[in-house]
């Protein structure tokens, strides 16, 4: 599985790409971000791990430049922790932000899960489950021990982004316009209302959800 590293500290990216390789990852470096996107798109790889403050190409440009042809997975690692750092590389195309100082275990971790999420399914079926519910995406069906569970249109068109996402935390900005279109971007109401009618008809517990997630003031996030 390859990894590339973008980070223009020397001594981190040693030190991570020698604790990547060491768990079997293929590592290719990359120290600014241009040599990031050049890196992509020779050699598409299977996941970024990508620092924002990098020279020659910000990362929140590269991650926008990689954005328009390129689908892999992207974990922001970074010293930057305002929420609104955090939500600009979010809106850009990140799929999950690690901030420094960190710890390398949550580092490897937050990396298998998004690659688990980009994995394709042995039979090849779009469907996903969210508790005793399977949803098949492609035949637009949601079933509970043989049973329909009934979703508007509108809760099936927030479902779908979000377990097309899935382990990706999705910003609300994102969801809003993916959901409702671009007029609808301060509505964070909306938001909330249907993720809390999703998970009335949907998680086992709707007070402690396990799979439709809340990332306080950030976005939402589906884990399997």
């Amino acid at each position: 599985m390859s990894i590339l590293l973008v980070e223009d500290d020397d001594a981190i990216r040693r030190t991570l790409a020698l604790n990547l390789e060491a768990r079997g990852y293929d590592v290719e470096e990359a120290a600014d971000g241009q040599a990031a996107v050049s890196a992509i798109s020779t050699r598409e790889p299977a996941l970024v791990v990508l620092d924002l403050g990098l020279p020659r190409l910000d990362g929140v440009e590269a991650i926008r430049t990689v954005r328009l042809a390129h689908h892999m997975p992207i974990l922001v690692l970074s010293g930057r922790s305002q929420t609104a750092e955090k939500v600009a590389a979010l809106d850009a195309g990140a799929n999950d932000y690690v901030t420094k100082p960190f710890a390398i275990d949550e580092l490897l971790a937050r990396i298998r899960a998004l690659l688990r999420a980009v994995a394709p399914s042995a039979d090849g079926r779009d469907a996903h489950r969210v508790g005793s519910t399977v949803i098949d995406l492609a035949a637009h069906t949601a079933t509970r021990d043989g049973e329909d569970v009934r979703l508007t249109p509108t809760e099936w068109a927030m479902l779908e982004v979000l377990l097309r996402n899935a382990g990706r935390l999705v910003g609300k900005r994102e969801l809003l316009t993916a959901v409702w279109g671009p007029t609808y971007t301060g509505e964070d109401a909306y938001l909330r209302l249907y993720m809390s009618q999703l998970r009335r008809k949907l998680e086992p517990d709707p007070a402690r959800p396990r799979h439709l997630l809340t990332e306080p003031g950030l976005g939402y996030r589906y884990r399997a």
